[in-house]
């Protein structure tokens, strides 16, 4: 793309960065984008990132913002504080976290993501009147991430972490994040889903419902998050009368399996970040947290049913198997343990007890529904225990 042509594509005014994004040094690693989930590959990460919050102040956790007709701002780690001169119409998340956000709060979906294959709307199926088609949404990631891209979405704000496009592959150097946020639109995001990654450890993270409000700020939607952490805390009181004493509680142990019949498996330790809040707010005991096995995110290691069989879990979670239904799962996955001759011994397969263990990535909505899966897999209790009606009501604005 040429200079003149870049200058014909920049945003309007009505949005701009009120603080300078951190820096961050490059760091590498591959990723696939099939159209289901994929598995993420070797990287190496080598770098912290500066912590980007104003240094005579510290970023709130309560969004700060103006009256409607002289804009807003919202304050979140790492980006500091970002100032809106209007509510954002179209827009771009990293992850199915950050879209099944915006659907909560009423928006249009993202016009991309990071792979869309990893955001699984099937979870909407029982939500009345609430969808979303991902097969116009754009990948960003397409054997790494074009700045070309974001110029040709003009969204009007990137719901993304810089420092996830500058430590996840090689390509992105502080300059390219300056020239996006500037010249197209700002970067607003946090990389909530994971605690594991090295270069995350000098700034904030934010829970699934603290992330939420601050979007909701984003896009003036204080009502619906409103509307959605009331029935949350609902959700999680009627969890209470579930999950038994903490000595009786289920084991599990969660890894990643990208094939139907997988021999060797990405480990993943339950630690903060959204991708486990089901499995912290059921409270299980982590199977894998007291071996020296090490999570996926810090090591990129693999294990073998082998060494599984000595650590021989109540539970076994496989993640990247969510674009199958449960049937499908057990016709490829579980039929493939059932006939192994080191697997079949796992106390797990035996008492059929091996299930698809949920996404990297998930919001409010999803949430709802992975939770009520994973209170049927470790629990055994088989009963809807929100309200989705009144989920789409609140969605739709009707609430």
């Amino acid at each position: 793309m040429t200079d003149e042509s870049r200058r014909s594509r920049t945003r309007r005014t009505v949005l701009k960065t009120g603080a300078t994004l951190g820096a961050a040094a490059l760091a590498g690693c591959t990723e696939t984008t099939g159209g289901g989930d994929t598995s993420d590959s070797t990287s190496t990460e080598t770098n912290t990132p500066v912590d980007t919050t104003d240094a005579g102040s510290e970023a709130t956790d309560t969004p700060t913002e103006t009256a409607a007709n002289t804009g807003y701002s919202v304050s979140m780690e790492p980006v500091g504080t970002v100032e809106f001169d209007a509510v954002p119409e179209t827009w771009v998340a990293n992850n199915g976290s950050w879209a099944d956000m915006g659907i909560a709060l009423g928006q249009q979906p993202p016009e991309g993501v990071w792979l869309p294959g990893r955001y699984h709307t099937h979870y909407y199926d029982d939500i009345p009147g609430v969808s979303v088609d991902t097969d116009e949404m754009t990948a960003l990631y397409q054997d790494g991430v074009s700045k070309e891209r974001f110029y040709a979405l003009e969204g009007d704000v990137h719901v993304i972490d810089p420092n996830f496009l500058q430590n996840r592959f090689k390509g992105w150097e502080q300059s390219d994040v300056d020239e996006v946020a500037e010249t197209v639109a700002p970067f607003f995001g946090n990389s909530i889903f994971s605690g594991g990654y090295s270069w995350h450890e000098n700034y904030q993270y934010y829970d699934l419902y603290e992330a939420f409000e601050k979007l909701a700020a984003v896009f003036q939607q204080r009502d619906r998050f409103e509307a959605f952490d009331a029935l949350h805390e609902e959700f999680q009181s009627s969890l209470d009368d579930i999950v038994p004493p903490e000595g009786e509680r289920p084991e599990v142990a969660i890894m990643w399996a990208g094939s139907d019949e997988p021999e060797k498996f990405s480990p993943y330790l339950i630690s903060q970040g959204t991708s486990f809040k089901q499995w912290r707010d059921l409270g299980v005991r982590d199977a894998l947290a007291e071996t020296d096995v090490q999570d996926f995110h810090e090591s990129r290691g693999r294990i073998d049913f082998e060494t599984l069989l000595k650590i021989d879990p109540e539970n076994i979670m496989f993640r990247g198997q969510e674009g199958k239904s449960r049937e499908a799962f057990e016709d490829t996955v579980v039929a493939h343990m059932e006939n192994h001759e080191v697997a079949s011994k796992l106390t797990a397969v035996e008492n059929g007890d091996v299930y698809r263990g949920g996404p990297l990535y998930q919001g409010p909505i999803t949430n709802l529904v992975l939770t009520e899966r994973a209170v049927r897999q470790v629990y055994g209790v088989d009963e809807q225990l929100f309200d989705r009606q009144r989920v789409a009501a609140i969605v739709s604005g009707e609430f």
